[in-house]
Parts: structure tokens; sequence; C-alpha cells
């Protein structure tokens, strides 16, 4: 034998033995499948697919929807489990060790004419109701620029939109973000923002599903006139053993811990806690409480007998600011901000299959959200000023307010369902939310000289002095539906709800319908349509940009919004996993609660507080102003098409996956005798959010927002500013006299004019690139995730507002208007980590 042929079985060898030294010791996957009872499911269908090489292994479940897959090489695996008529359950990130079996426990739910139902690659496209869009939270988890937050996502959708660059507030078809509604395993959750709304309060870690519906929502939802966004949080993963997951990102960092009760086999735990890191740090350098938050959440599955599981949530969070702000290059201005935000929340869901037709869940939960603000400061408003050049010509504003306020919700609700045959699903339900609220203002400085509106909740002038407001009621809903199965290919649900408020003491009946109708194999249109109303309360002005005062609200006989809802949608499957649909959708708006004018008596009673010489006279503010007492006085509609296109990951193999939307919308108001914009109406938006997976171990995502802005209330002009006179006071009278700089010159303010100016500007266009690179090594199983991030890679100078700013006029007697744009994002580099441990 030659030498070289010695050498080449040598190497044979070697590698032989190599590969059988390194070939990963035998694993396997095992588990139950259930329905949302906690009863089995049999012949349900179970894939799982390998995230190296795309190979798949299946099962189906036996009578007590138990499944096993043996063999099976450790690393990384996609989840899927489907049976025809429910909702399918998915894990697409599960982590496998060599020489252990995973045991999952995943549970199938029935669905609704506004859920998503795909049972294999060649069924027909999803069967969701117009403008109901599902999100896994992988998608959250990776989009580029959302920074793990569900609402940066959902701003991406046809539609939606955040009222600015920093808030998750969002606005949905034209509406206010006080007409969305947040709905977490049953519960209302009044405040589900952190950090002043730059972050939310979920943690994609345990959310099992989020679905988000932008109108004609289904009868069992309501009290809102906007959207719904339903978020399932998932239950701890019944293994054996301790699993966890840490990840940090923009914002925070988290850790989840979750395993099996000791001594049960269906019952699990699960506990997840996050905090911000940096003010960790920054605190050490500039000796202050930055905002700041540490949530810690927690949630027990029980399964108390075949078929009955009982749920138990807690949830604490406490968030705040103690800091001092100053101006290097004014030794004079400075603010201090003190914050607190508690939100505390506990439920208890029961669920149970009765017999084989019926099922029923309650959840009675108790829900807290208290809130301080305390700003304390001296600034020079860009707004008002004399015609001086130097900054003796701005004096100093003293603004100082504190606000209190307190929203506790006890609630229950039940809801129950029947199948009658195999064409009808007859759901019935019913809540109650027994409500204590509280909303204080103490107001000793001086007003937002930027607020047109007198009752903007940023310091308008309308909003008293001192407030001590309670709101103490009970809100009753009740509802029916019928998913009933015409035909086959053609389903309607119709609906019923009643809700009655103790606020208005009054009952509104809101007839609902949505309809699916299969016109071929791969296109379905759907309906949907109905009465949708909203009841006045302190719970929803917590996200309003206005404040209305609701001490004597049924003296006032303040009744409930309404809007009635009209939608269209055609939706066709182009290809496997690529979607394409096309919605219409038009909105009728009355009884809306708006601020109502002074009467006459107000305004001449104020007027007649202003102390100017005949010369300025005709700078004092005549016209009424919009005050902070509630009365049914709006109008308006909202109409528009959308088109979104979507092309899902439906294998390892998929390299590109994304979506792209386009709003053509219009939203309109009429009040105080005109027609005019509505606050968040955007005649254009687009949306385009991909990820390309380079290979492997690399993926590149890109997120591209295109928008018309907002509309605004620019300044038409400046008028003397006044200011109240301290002798007055000291005797208790009010009087304003005009305002003079250091040397004697009349400073002047911005006018905004009367309601005949509201919203009569535009804010520029809005652009935004968004980057982000996943590096995914294989180091200990796959457990590793790391990326960077760009928010604003090109760093646009967007305007979320426009400031109105005065400046010296040297031909002029008095200063010029000039405008700014404020409120962006700026360039801002980030990056993250995660393991599965």
């Amino acid at each position: 034998m030659t030498l070289a042929r010695c050498t080449s079985l040598l190497l044979m060898l070697l590698v032989g033995t190599a590969t059988a030294l390194a070939q990963p010791a035998p694993t396997g996957l095992s588990g139950q499948v259930r329905d949302e009872s906690g009863a089995p499911i049999p012949d349900a269908d179970v894939t799982v697919t390998a995230s190296v090489d795309g190979a798949i292994s299946r099962a189906a479940t036996d009578a007590d929807g138990r499944f096993a897959i043996p063999e099976l090489v450790p690393g990384r695996y996609a989840v899927i489990v489907e049976r025809a008529g429910l909702v399918p359950a998915v894990i697409p990130d599960l982590v496998i060790d060599a020489g252990t079996t995973r045991a999952l426990t995943l549970v199938l739910r029935v669905p609704g004419i506004s859920e998503v139902v795909s049972v294999g690659a060649d069924q027909a496209p999803p069967a969701a109701a117009p403008s109901t869009i599902e999100l896994p939270p992988t998608i959250v988890q990776n989009v580029a620029g959302a920074a793990e937050n569900i609402y940066r996502v959902l701003q991406t959708l046809p539609g939606v939109g955040a009222v600015n660059d920093f808030d998750s507030r969002l606005t949905v078809r034209g509406g206010g973000p006080d007409q969305n509604l947040t709905v977490m395993d049953g519960v209302e959750i009044h405040n589900p923002y952190r950090l002043f709304g730059l972050t939310s309060a979920f943690n994609p870690e345990t959310v099992a599903n989020f679905e988000l519906t932008t109108g004609g929502f289904s009868a069992k939802y309501g009290d809102r006139l906007s959207s719904i966004l339903v978020v399932e949080n998932r239950p701890g993963r019944a293994s054996p053993g301790l699993g966890a997951t840490a990840a940090i990102g923009l914002t925070d960092g988290n850790l989840v811990a979750e395993g099996r009760v000791p001594g049960t086999n269906d019952s699990s735990w699960l506990v997840t806690g996050r905090r911000t890191y940096y003010d960790l740090v920054a605190e050490r350098i500039v000796d202050a409480d930055l905002p700041s938050f540490a949530d810690l959440q927690a949630r027990l599955d029980l399964q108390v007998r075949p078929g009955h599981r009982i749920a138990i949530f807690g949830l604490n969070s406490r968030e705040g600011t103690d800091a001092r702000f100053e101006d290097d290059d004014d030794g004079d201005e400075y603010v201090d901000i003190l914050t607190s935000t508690q939100n505390d929340l506990g439920a208890v869901s029961y669920a149970a299959t009765i017999g084989s037709r019926a099922f029923s869940r309650t959840t009675v939960s108790w829900y807290r959200n208290r809130e301080l603000i305390d700003f304390a400061g001296d600034l020079r408003p860009g707004a008002r000023r004399s015609n001086s050049p130097d900054t003796d010509g701005m004096p100093l504003a003293a603004i100082v307010f504190t606000r209190r306020l307190s929203i506790q919700d006890v609630a229950l609700r039940h809801e129950s369902g029947i199948n009658l045959g195999t064409s009808h699903l007859v759901e019935a339900g019913v809540e109650t939310h027994n409500l204590d609220t509280t909303w204080r203002w103490r107001i000793a400085g001086e007003r937002n000289f930027d607020a047109s509106n007198g009752s903007s909740g940023q310091g308008g002038a309308g909003i008293p002095s001192l407030l001590d407001s309670a709101q103490a009621s009970v809100r009753v809903g009740a509802w029916v539906t019928d998913r009933w199965t015409m035909a086959p290919g053609v389903r309607v649900e119709p609906g019923l709800r009643l809700d009655w408020s103790g606020v208005t003491g009054e009952t509104t009946i809101s007839p609902r319908l949505a309809a699916v109708i299969d016109v071929t194999s791969r296109t379905r249109l759907r309906l949907a349509g109905g009465l949708f109303t909203q009841s006045p309360g302190y719970e929803k002005l917590l996200q309003s940009d206005y404040f209305l005062d609701l001490t004597d609200a049924g003296g006032l006989s303040v009744k409930s919004e309404r809007a009635w809802h009209a939608l269209t949608a055609v939706e066709r499957r182009l290809a496997r996993g690529v979607t394409i649909r096309l919605e219409g959708y038009y909105k009728d708006f009355d009884r809306l609660a708006l601020g109502r004018l002074e009467t006459p008596e107000e305004t001449a009673a104020r007027v007649a507080t202003y102390d100017f010489p005949a010369s300025l006279a005709s700078g004092i503010p005549r016209a009424a102003q919009v005050t902070t007492v509630p009365a049914n006085i709006g109008t308006g509609r909202s109409y528009g098409a959308e088109i979104y296109a979507e092309k899902r990951a439906t294998s390892p193999d998929t390299r590109l996956s994304g979506w792209a939307s386009y709003t053509l919308g219009r939203a309109e108001t009429t009040a105080y005798g005109r027609v005019f914009a509505a606050d968040y109406d955007r005649r254009h938006a687009l949306s385009v959010v991909s990820s390309f997976r380079l290979n492997r171990l690399i993926e590149v995502g890109a997120t591209f927002r295109a928008q018309s802005g907002f509309p605004y209330t620019p300044a038409i002009g400046v008028r003397p500013a006044s200011v109240e006179d301290p002798l007055a006071a000291a005797a208790g009278r009010t009087r304003l006299i005009p305002l003079r700089d250091a040397r004697g010159q009349l400073v002047w303010s911005a006018d905004y004019g009367d309601t005949s100016n509201f919203n009569t500007g535009r804010l520029p266009v809005f652009a935004r690139l968004d980057m982000r690179v996943t590096f995914r090594p294989r180091w200990s199983s796959d457990r590793w995730q790391l990326y960077v991030e760009v928010i604003n890679l090109l760093n646009r100078d967007n305007a979320s507002e426009i400031n109105t700013v005065l400046g010296f006029d040297p031909s002029s007697d008095r200063p010029a208007i000039t405008e700014e744009r404020t409120g962006r994002l700026p360039l801002l580099p980030s990056f993250g980590l995660r393991y599965r441990f």
C-alpha cells in the first residue's frame, strides 16, 4: 500500500471517528395539546421543523391529546400544532438540548370571524375579519426600530399611526388615543405604557399572541370607538426542570423563569421581571433619579381536573423620576420634576368545558393605576418675548403644577359558548366594572403659551387652577353573538351588545354584524359594521390629549359618544405565505364629548380682568375660549382605503419576509360652528417592514415609514402678553396688566386666534428608516441572539410638533414669528442580546 493510500485511509478513519464522536446524542419532544378549558384534543397535527437544515418531523395526538417525537438532533426548532377549525399554536423558537426530551403543553382555541384560522399550506387564506391582524411575539421582538414594543410594531400596520415620534399611544383611522382599548387575558389595561410612553407594559417573551382590530370588532368588546388590542399571555411551560430566558434591549433588561408546579403533570408557573438599566450607571454621574421603571409579573396555571383550569395572574410596576435640570447657557433657567407611577393588577380566571358542546370562562380582576407629576421651573418660553435682541427680552415664566390621578377598576367578566349543531356557535357574556377614579390639579404658575385649545391636557388656559374631582361609578356590558355557517364558504356573525354607564345613567344597544365569504379557494370577501359607543370616564381621559371635568357629568347630561362603522375587504392569497388585502372603511361619529365654549357671561367676566391701556385693548382675547366643561357638541367622519401585502416565513428556507401597507384616508370634525381636519387626520401613510436572512447566522431587518403630517394650529400673529398684578392678587382680586421686560419694553406672546384657526396648519412629511442586524451564533445549541439596531438611520429632522418662536425684528416694534421642528427621535444606535437557558 502506497504512502498516499495509507494517508488517505488514515484521514478517512480520523474524520469518520471525529464525526461519530461529534454526533449529538439523540433527544426528543413530547407533550399534550388541549383546548382553552384544558380538555385534551385528539387528532391534532404536530410539525417540528429544524432551524439549521429545515428537516421536518411530524406526529399526531392520541385520544388523550398526547404526542411524542423521538430521535431529534439537539438544536433550535419551530413547533406548530394544527387542527381543522381551531387557531394553530406556534412555538417559533424552541431549544432542545442533547440527551433530553422537552415536554410541552400547547393550547388551541376556537376562532371567531375576526381570528386567523390556517391549517396546512394548501388551505384558503386566513379567515381574518376586516381590520384584524394577528402578530406573533417573535415578530414584535424582531421588527427593526420597534425596540420590542408592540405599539411601535402596530404603527406600521394600515390605518394605524403614532401620535408622535416618542409616544406609544396610537391613532387609528383618524381617532384619538383615548378611543383605543387594550385587553390582556380578559382584563382592561388602562395604562399599558412605561417611561412616558417610550415603551409598553408587555414583555413579548411571555405573550402568546397580539391581535389588533382597527374597526368593526366583535360585540364581545365595547366602550371604545376605534380599536381593540387583545393580548394573550402564555402559561409557563410544564416541562421538567427550570426554563429561563434573559434579554437586554434599548430601554430595559428582562428575565423570565418558568416550569412545572411540583407534584403535578399539567400545571405550570411563570415569573418575569423587567427593569431599566441605564439609570443605574447614569445616576452615579448626574446625581439624579432619571426616568426608570421596574415590573414584576407572575402567573400560575392549575388544572383542577380534565377540562377545568384556574389561572392566577399578578403584576406590580413602579416608575419614577426625581431630577433637576439646568440650562448651562442660562443659569436662571431650571426644571425640577418629580414623577411616580404605580400599576398593580391581580386576576383569577376559571375556564371549563361543559360536556362536549359548551365552555365557559370567568375572570375576576382588580386593577389600580396611580400617577403623580410634580413640576416646577423657571423657563423662557420661545413664544413670548419683547422686541429686544438679547435674552433680557424673554422674561422667565414660572411653571408650577401638580397632577395626581388614580384609577381603580374591580371587574368581573364571564363568557360562555355552546355549539348548536355544526352550523352555530352561540356565545354570550357579561362584564361589570366598579370604577373609582380621582383627578387632581394644582396649577400655581403660568399656563402653556403654546396650547391653542383651552382644554389641552398640556396646561390649557381652561383647566381650573384648583381641581379635586372624584368619580365612583359602575359600568356594565352584556353581549351575544352567533357564529353561523350559512353554507360552505359563507359565515356570518351577528351580534348585539348592551352597555350601561353609571356616569351618564343611560343604556345603549349596539348591533354588530360581520361576514366572511369564500369567493374562490384563494379569495375572500369580508364585511363588518355596526354601532360602537364610548362612555365618559377619567380612565379614558388618561390617554386623551384633552381634559374634561367630569365632576358633574351627570348633572350636565353628558351622553356616551357614538360611531357607526362600515368596512369591506377583499383578500387574495397569491402564493404560499403571500397575501394581499384591499380594504375600505367609513366611520361616522356623533355626540363627541368636547369642551364647550364659554358662555357670553363667562367671556365678559374673563375680559373684565384685563386692565390694558386703550392703545393695547385690541390685543385682549375677546373671543369665547374652549373650557373643560364637557358637552356632546361634536360630530365627525373618517373614511379611506388601505392596501396590505404580507409575505410570511413558511419554512427555515424562507429568506425574505415582512409586510407593506399604504393608507389613503381623511378624518374631519364638526364642532364650534365649523368643519375642520381632525387632530389625527393623515392623508397618506406608507410602511414597509422587511427581514432578509443572509445565511443561517445573520439576518438584516429594515423598517421604513413615510407619512403626511398631522394638522396643527399655527400662530396668526402676536398680541401683548399679560401678567397678574401682585397687589390685586394680595387683595383677592384678579387683575391682568401688560407684561414688560427688565428694560420696561412691552412683552408680546404668540396669538393662536380663536376656534376658527384650529388645525389650519399641517406638519411636514414624516419619514424614517430603521435598520437592524441580528446574529444567531451556534454557541450553546443556538441559545444566543445578538443584534445591533439604529433608529432613524438617516438622521432625518422629523417634526412631531411645530413650536412658535418669537425673534427680534429690527424693522418692527414687535418680534417676528418663526417656527421650529421639535419632538423627533434622533439617530439612535442601540444593541440587544437574548439567551435561553
